[in-house]
């Protein structure tokens, strides 16, 4: 497939676009509103237009302000909505971006049509947990997208599949980034989609040939550039938006997979760090008088690069329908449903799935070829002195733990308890004097 030109929706920080300008691909224009992302916008693509509100985009692409391009990207909020809105149509303008993106779709459809030009390719990217979600966004995402007259109703979604239907195609997998090339656990859903004569599902899935790899291990303390690290785990949880304030009272603070311990001393890995562990180049979110929260939120917020790279050079390899599901639903019988006569889904699951004799089918998380980075690859030793964390703050952790009766890394515990024992007497004073009556209070290490 030629190279192509991209509008992007809910820009962020443009993954997308670290990913995919190598590529070869094009990008004609973002659609982002909030500050701080548009501000490193401006100042890493000045001369792509932000058109910010992405309600506006339908109007500005049918009437030829903007290009129809050959692919629209985005990872839109999926906000709870009714069918009474899929009933009223794709013009209600009610805020739900889920829907306001189908309607960009729709118009970027018909504007190609009238120049003569076949449908464009849609990707869009989000969390696992929208295949559970209560209101069946994703159903009615899928459903409008193919054209069908109904919303397929399912309490869960599979982590893989495929949808034919009379208007598009579709096909969708959850991967996880920790086997691309990014030491951090992060599954995401990627979905691709295009007119009846594209077939997604050869883009996203791919014939098995040998036994998938699981993550090695590696040594949890290293050095690197003169300066001694300790690690609790090869990889880490996935990378959150509130990881820059919100650090020390969930699993991860427990399990140790977003602390560093830097020459004896633990603290949290920093904005640059973050920034690798997403396969973004360095310093690519900083900007002057940037805030770190604000940092730390918009990695958070991002795409993995290395897996938008790896469906992005896919889809430019893409050329035929290499697996004929349409030719083999008589060996998937078990697997498809057939959707009001209009089209059918297929339910993969998240295994490898057999399709007759002709070939294996991989639906995992795992890729064929799997790419493996531990965190020594990420850390620096340029870490600013505010991400350390004091033994006040190691004290916490560890009673949190106690008082909650929650289960932590024996290994991090160790440590959080030795840099604890640093508290001078007025400070372990203080803590106990702020604990409610009934709640553990840890005494002094002697």
């Amino acid at each position: 497939m030629k190279c192509m030109k991209v509008g992007s929706i809910c820009s962020g920080i443009e993954a997308a676009s670290v990913a995919w300008r190598p590529l070869g691909m094009e990008f004609d224009w973002f659609s982002e509103i909030a500050d701080f992302p548009s501000q490193i916008l401006k100042a890493k693509y000045p001369d792509k237009p932000n058109l910010g509100d992405m309600n506006d985009i339908p109007k500005k692409i049918k009437k030829g302000e903007i290009l129809a391009p050959d692919l629209l990207c985005g990872g839109t909020p999926c906000q709870a909505f009714s069918l009474a809105g899929w009933q009223n149509g794709l013009n209600d303008d009610r805020g739900n971006l889920t829907l306001k993106f189908v309607d960009i779709v729709e118009a970027n459809d018909e504007k190609r049509k009238k120049e003569g030009k076949s449908h464009g390719i849609v990707f869009w990217e989000n969390v696992e947990g929208v295949l559970t979600d209560k209101t069946n966004a994703f159903g009615c995402l899928v459903s409008l997208l193919a054209g069908f007259s109904n919303v397929i109703e399912r309490k869960r979604w599979p982590n893989a599949g495929v949808i034919h239907g009379p208007k598009r195609n579709i096909a969708w997998r959850v991967l996880d980034a920790k086997y691309f090339g990014l030491p951090q656990q992060r599954r995401r859903l990627y979905l691709i989609a295009g007119g009846k004569d594209f077939f997604p599902e050869n883009i996203l899935f791919e014939i098995h040939t040998h036994e998938l790899q699981k993550y090695p291990s590696a040594p949890l303390t290293f050095e690197k550039e003169g300066h001694h690290f300790e690690v609790f785990r090869e990889y880490t949880d996935c990378l959150y938006s509130a990881y820059g304030t919100k650090w020390n009272g969930n699993a991860a603070a427990y399990n140790g997979s977003l602390f560093v311990v830097q020459d004896d001393r633990i603290r949290r890995l920093s904005t640059l760090e973050c920034e690798r562990l997403m396969g973004f180049p360095d310093n690519y979110t900083y900007l002057p008088k940037a805030k770190k929260t604000n940092r730390y939120q918009v990695i958070g917020n991002s795409w993995a690069v290395p897996v938008v790279r790896w469906i992005g050079k896919r889809l430019l390899e893409y050329d035929k329908d290499n697996l004929n599901l349409d030719k083999r639903r008589d060996l998937l019988l078990s697997k498809i449903t057939d959707v009001d006569k209009q089209g059918f889904f297929i339910d993969f699951g998240k295994e490898l799935v057999e399709v007759g004799t002709y070939y294996t089918l991989n639906c995992t998380a795992t890729p064929e070829n799997c790419e493996f980075k531990d965190m020594s690859a990420i850390v620096s030793p340029d870490a600013p002195e505010d991400i350390y964390i004091s033994p006040v703050g190691c004290f916490g952790i560890v009673r949190r733990k106690r008082e909650r009766n929650l289960r932590i890394n024996p290994r991090l515990e160790e440590v959080l308890l030795s840099i604890s024992s640093q508290m001078t007497p007025e400070e372990i004073e203080k803590r106990s004097h702020i604990q409610k009556h009934g709640k553990f209070i840890m005494p002094p290490t002697q």
